[in-house]
């Protein structure tokens, strides 16, 4: 049963800001722009909409597309779906109390939207959540932070068919967050609690397959990392499959926050940020791969 669209209680808003990352100036522009029936019945209707959209898919993990208005470039239409989300919070939380998720992955999931916010603004110079696909696993309760790596229900694809595995066959897509070091002890923890996780509180999907695609994975990286860095420790867990995509664009928008920059307006502060620019300056180009390994 889902409660309809309900915006939370603005008392509590400190502190479900801060259990979901959110910064203090995404804070202040989200209250500013407080959505309303009578102010602006128009995009209230969509609010209605959209949530029921997600709700109604809980648990669910297939891409979901949610309905929105064109969205413009005032308070309220850059934050369409945090108030969206805002108002999922206590769906979702009922849900991961129903399948046992402990509070402390709840809430470390779901601190994501924060992350994102963030995203938002170092991407496009101002505040607002522009997109809705990615954060509709976290809020439909598809998605699990389990200590530095996240990891979402999923079935195998034709692009992702290998000798040791069949398309619908149920996994697990692993995604990596920016926060922090990507250390092998770091990932070697996530990867161990998250077989136990699942087959607990989802046992009706098991599974003993990971599938990750990233450009993290390219094995171009190892050309000009260190055999003992933390990137090329992390593709080696993998068995790759598939040619992968053109990753240009992700590693732009994860390393550097930049869409389409100038290349010799990067900044190479770093080995890898040194080394994808040497890379797109000899005019080659990163490739987005997909890999996998038994839990």
């Amino acid at each position: 049963m889902t409660r309809g669209f309900r915006l939370p209680d603005r008392t509590y808003l400190p502190a479900i800001f801060e259990r979901l990352a959110i910064d203090e100036q995404d804070q202040h522009e989200i209250v500013a722009a407080w959505p309303s029936p009578d102010a602006d019945p128009t995009t209230w209707r969509s609010l209605v909409r959209a949530h029921a959209t997600l709700v109604a898919d809980m648990g669910g993990f297939e891409p979901l597309e949610l309905p929105a208005p064109a969205m413009d470039s005032t308070p309220l239409g850059r934050y369409f779906f945090a108030y969206v989300y805002l108002a999922a919070l206590a769906d979702v939380r009922r849900f991961h109390a129903r399948r046992g998720i402990p509070d402390e992955v709840s809430w470390a999931t779901l601190s994501d939207l924060g992350r994102n916010l963030k995203r938002d603004r170092l991407l496009l110079g101002d505040g607002g959540l522009r997109t809705s696909g990615w954060l509709t696993l976290h809020f439909r309760g598809s998605i699990y932070q389990l200590g530095r790596l996240q990891f979402t229900r999923m079935n195998v694809r034709a692009a992702h068919v290998a000798d040791a595995f069949r398309e619908g066959e149920p996994a697990l897509g692993i995604h990596i967050p920016e926060s922090g070091p990507l250390t092998p002890e770091a990932c070697d923890d996530s990867l161990a609690q998250a077989r136990p996780f699942f087959a607990r509180h989802f046992p009706e999907t098991p599974t003993r397959l990971a599938i990750c695609t990233s450009w993290l994975l390219d094995p171009q990286l190892a050309e000009y990392l260190a055999p003992d860095s933390n990137v090329v420790r992390f593709g080696r867990r993998f068995r790759l499959v598939g040619e992968g995509y053109d990753g240009d664009a992700d590693i732009l928008r994860f390393v550097f926050h930049r869409i389409t920059p100038r290349i010799d307006d990067l900044p190479q502060r770093t080995t890898l940020e040194r080394a994808i620019v040497a890379h797109l300056r000899a005019g080659k180009h990163w490739r987005s791969r997909t890999g996998w390994l038994v839990l």
